[in-house]
């Protein structure tokens, strides 16, 4: 496996692999691996000729300044681990690589979709998704890109920036990896401490409890439901529970007619933010 940390020399490798050929998967992460980027790196490795991992703490996609400071950083551990999946080139550029001048003073605008939830309580954040997505589209060419579901607004972001721009490439999104206890796998959980890791679940078991309740509830019983057993775990702060449009992320009120939702939850565990949902088909579900 090849490490490249410049952007001149990504252009040259990319630009031989295509004139040679080669399709290239790529997988965009900010490092600290888990099983679930391994997941994506595998499905790479597999679907294409080559396959390119990125990790990149983008800078300009977070809003909290402590966050990027404490944001888990494993660069070399990482590179070990990328080589064990199939994984032909790392680009792990710097900062100053990625940003030469200054910060980036284009603007993306994507409508109703930021306006809820994560785009909501965390402006500016999917401007900087959008910059850095952008970015490394343009350098890496990519035939394939790789994405997890669990970062599900920020799939459908990425979806309407590829469609936008007319970006040739496929958008692949795979089913979130859990723990054995339901948790949604994510490199932030590294910074939970014990008891903090024992209760992140409660994060996942409010959105079973959610489901179990679709077309037996009305929505805002359903919500009132699943904030209420939240709050009644201790260390943990709910910042939105949302049964929306999977598509456009927008809330739904009336589940009858529709045929699918997602259930989309954040929630504050000790000092560590944490998001996950899951996508339900409707039609699958019983009706009481």
């Amino acid at each position: 496996m090849e490490v490249i940390k410049q952007v001149s020399t990504i252009r040259q490798r990319v630009q031989a692999f295509r004139c040679g050929g080669k399709s290239i998967g790529f997988v965009p992460t900010m490092g600290a691996l888990h099983e679930g980027h391994l997941q994506l790196l595998q499905a790479s490795a597999q679907e294409n000729d080559v396959t390119i991992c990125s990790i990149f703490v983008n800078p300009t996609q977070f809003n909290n300044p402590d966050d990027y400071k404490l944001y888990p950083r494993t660069l070399d551990q990482d590179t070990e681990l990328l080589k064990t999946v199939g994984c032909d080139v790392l680009f792990a550029p710097s900062p100053e690589e990625v940003y030469p001048q200054q910060q980036p003073l284009l603007q993306f605008s994507f409508g109703a979709l930021e306006d809820v939830m994560e785009g909501e309580r965390r402006p500016g954040h999917f401007n900087g998704v959008a910059t850095i997505v952008s970015k490394l589209f343009h350098l890496v060419q990519p035939h394939r890109a790789y994405f997890g579901q669990k970062d599900l607004q920020q799939v459908a972001i990425v979806r309407q920036l590829v469609h936008t721009l007319s970006f040739d490439l496929e958008l692949v999104c795979y089913p979130t990896v859990r723990e054995e206890d339901g948790l949604a796998m994510s490199s932030r959980n590294t910074r939970l401490n014990e008891e903090q890791r024992q209760i992140a679940p409660s994060l996942y078991k409010g959105l079973k409890l959610a489901e179990a309740q679709l077309r037996k509830q009305p929505v805002a019983v359903i919500k009132a439901t699943v904030a209420a057993y939240l709050e009644s775990v201790e260390g943990v702060e709910l910042e939105y529970f949302e049964i929306a449009d999977p598509s456009t992320l927008q809330p739904v009120e009336d589940v009858t007619n529709v045929q699918e939702v997602a259930l989309c939850i954040a929630a504050v565990v000790g000092p560590v933010r944490l998001i996950d949902n899951i996508l339900v088909n409707l039609n699958e579900v019983q009706v009481v």
